[in-house]
């Protein structure tokens, strides 16, 4: 019997190489793979937890590096500009009425006027964009045509006025004229962008810190999942590197939430001052307008009723903010608390002294109202408009130092830690490293 036939043995297929991705496939299949995949991602989420909060922080200490040195000094040139313009305008007309020459403190005064609005202008010019400045309809534009005009017409009516002659009041009526319909709303159209561009940063430096909580809650997270990993393939309850890069976390989270509330605490309290500035300054324009229209009604000789109408509005708005603040005091402290209070009480005395220059004027008495607008009395209009002028000015310069105060500890409060952050964050990163590095040792 034949035996029987063996069959050849089966072709195999030649063993293919394996590829870079199958051998980390296989490799992240593994405990040393695994870790290692840990690594990178906590050295990730440490960095990119650091950059982002650093960068929140940084936008923060930004916007109040600009309340501190643009927005809110440009500010306070928008308030110099609208005031000293206002006050200019009330000094000429009282200087007009003085006929031939003027008293030398009003000259100066009204030359000092216009030297602090276009110092102030100048500020604000430096401080814009080319833009607002070139568009011929733009605020500055309009102000830095425009002041030399009226300065112009007021020399004109000053020259005349020496001379003797009835034209200079014309002049001296349109300067006024050029003062209310172009420049001071100029000036009061700078000032609410300016006011704008203060609240928009206010709101950027005192907004919560939500990205801020979340990016620090996700950095812990990350941490304390990492260890519990850990904690069941080592059967290990701490690892240190891990405990130091969590503590870490920990500290930047309280760090940067303590800096950033501290900083929007005084953020709020700015914004409450800004705002009593803001009120303040106008109704110290409200009491300039008052005045230049309080003496116009004189200049007018008799067509006056218009400039009248406009003092009695003026007052009305003054007297109503007096009357608020008084009542709250809210956004007012110390000193300028009593200059208000002195402000108000000297209103009473204003309005009844006023009226005594109308009845004077309206019963044929031109020289005694002139006397009484202008003369240097403690009862005339004169004295009553400068102790509330006085007062108002010192309540504004107090109010707006506090102001500046509130955003330099805003500023103080931030300091360091945008640094902090980052040192905490590489710390974190290489406490990540340090701690998984201890296990994978364990694998060689």
């Amino acid at each position: 019997m034949s035996a029987p036939a063996v069959a050849p043995p089966a072709a195999t297929d030649p063993p293919r190489p394996r590829g870079r991705f199958t051998e980390l496939n296989e490799l992240a299949r593994t405990t040393p793979g695994v870790l290692t995949i840990l690594t990178v991602g906590l050295v990730l989420v440490s960095v990119l937890v650091g950059v982002l909060t650093a960068v929140a922080v940084q936008t923060r200490v930004t916007a109040l590096d600009d309340l501190a040195t643009r927005s809110g000094p440009l500010s306070v040139a928008a308030q110099d500009i609208y005031r000293s313009l206002s006050d200019a305008d009330a000094t000429a007309t009282s200087a007009f009425l003085a006929g031939g020459e003027e008293p030398a403190d009003q000259r100066a005064r009204y030359e000092n006027d216009i030297a602090q609005a276009e110092s102030a202008l100048a500020i604000a010019v430096a401080s814009r964009e080319p833009a607002d400045v070139t568009a011929a309809d733009s605020p500055l534009a309009i102000l830095s045509a425009k002041l030399s005009v009226y300065t112009g017409l007021v020399e004109t009516a000053r020259a005349n006025n020496h001379q003797g002659l009835p034209v200079g009041a014309a002049y001296q009526r349109e300067a006024s004229n050029l003062m209310r319909t172009e420049l001071l709303p100029a000036a009061e159209e700078l000032h609410r962008s300016t006011s704008a561009q203060v609240n928009e940063r206010q709101d950027e430096a005192g907004g919560l810190p939500l990205l801020e909580v979340f990016l620090g809650l996700v950095a812990i997270g990350a941490l304390v999942a990492a260890q519990l990993f850990l904690r069941r393939r080592s059967n290990r309850v701490f690892n240190v590197g891990l405990v130091a890069a969590t503590a870490a976390a920990l500290v930047a989270l309280i760090w940067v939430l303590v800096a950033t509330l501290g900083a929007r605490a005084n953020v709020d309290d700015a914004r409450d001052v800004f705002t009593s500035v803001d009120g303040l300054a106008e109704a110290r324009v409200d009491a300039l307008t008052a005045r230049a229209d309080e003496t116009l009604t004189l200049v007018a000789r008799g067509s006056g009723a218009a400039f009248e109408e406009d003092f009695l509005d003026a007052y009305e708005r003054l007297e109503r903010f007096l009357r608020g603040v008084g009542a709250s005091w809210a956004g007012f402290e110390g000193q300028a608390i009593d200059q208000l209070e002195t402000a108000g009480r000297t209103l009473g005395p204003w309005i009844e002294t006023h009226a005594n220059i109308r009845t004077a004027d309206d019963g044929g008495d031109y020289t005694r109202a002139v006397e009484l607008a202008i003369g240097p009395g403690d009862d005339g209009a004169a004295a009553r408009f400068d102790t509330i002028d006085s007062n108002l000015a010192e309540a504004l310069e107090q109010t707006n130092a506090r102001y500046t105060d509130e955003v330099s500890q805003a500023g103080n409060a931030l300091t360091g830690a945008v640094l902090a952050v980052i040192v905490l964050a590489v710390i974190m990163a290489a406490g990540s490293v340090a701690g998984i590095w201890q296990r994978l040792k364990e694998y060689r």
